[in-house]
């Protein structure tokens, strides 16, 4: 796994074409076009009709999964190339309670948007992306506090076969005041290359 400077981890943030020396590495992911869960397609026949009902999530999964990431509510700061630690990411508990929404980058151009929020016994992330496409991922409950490992769900506004796309995330919370974001990019539904590390600390 690699562990990227401060302006390397804004570029690739943003979604960038992977380099052409990096190979697709197969996986057990489905196909960005594909949709799951019984979602219906845009314009599909099965536009309309009833939507899909999901059994309530438990106090036991809530406190695995959602309620661990209301936990980072506040400022994550991450070391910079000259030495000095800024402000990376903001998490902030929305919504009566029931989402969390992370500001990435705050302020700047590449600034992107994280939501997360339950879907039955599952945690939903949703990343708006600056390449300007919507990746949905989605993590069952962690061991303990283990990492909490989200994988592909679906994508929206996907313009091109080969555009690639964040695919995978996974969050490895040390302890109260250090977090890891491990971000995988995807192309056609296979993983690229070594996933981005973000090492962050609170902010006091």
């Amino acid at each position: 796994m690699l562990k990227y400077s401060m302006a390397c981890l804004v570029v690739l943030a943003g979604c960038a074409s992977t380099p052409p020396s990096q190979k697709a590495t197969p996986t057990s992911g489905s196909a960005p076009v594909k949709q799951t869960h019984g979602l219906p397609m845009p314009g599909s026949a099965q536009a309309g009709s009833m939507p899909r009902v999901v059994g309530k999530a438990t106090d036991a999964d809530r406190a695995a999964l959602l309620d661990r990431v209301r936990g980072l509510e506040g400022e994550w700061l991450m070391q910079g190339e000259d030495g000095t630690w800024n402000v990376t990411c903001v998490f902030k508990t929305i919504a009566g309670g029931s989402a969390v929404r992370e500001i990435m980058f705050p302020g700047t151009p590449h600034e992107m948007t994280n939501l997360y929020h339950m879907d039955g016994s599952s945690l939903v992330l949703t990343h708006y992306c600056a390449a300007g496409n919507q990746p949905k991922m989605r993590a069952k409950a962690a061991t303990g506090k283990g990492p909490i490992a989200f994988e592909f769900d679906s994508v929206t506004n996907l313009t091109q076969p080969e555009e690639t796309y964040m695919g995978s995330m996974t969050l490895v919370m040390p302890d109260a005041d250090r977090l890891e974001a491990h971000w995988m990019h995807h192309k056609a539904g296979n993983k690229m290359g070594e996933p981005m590390i973000f090492s962050m600390k609170r902010k006091k």
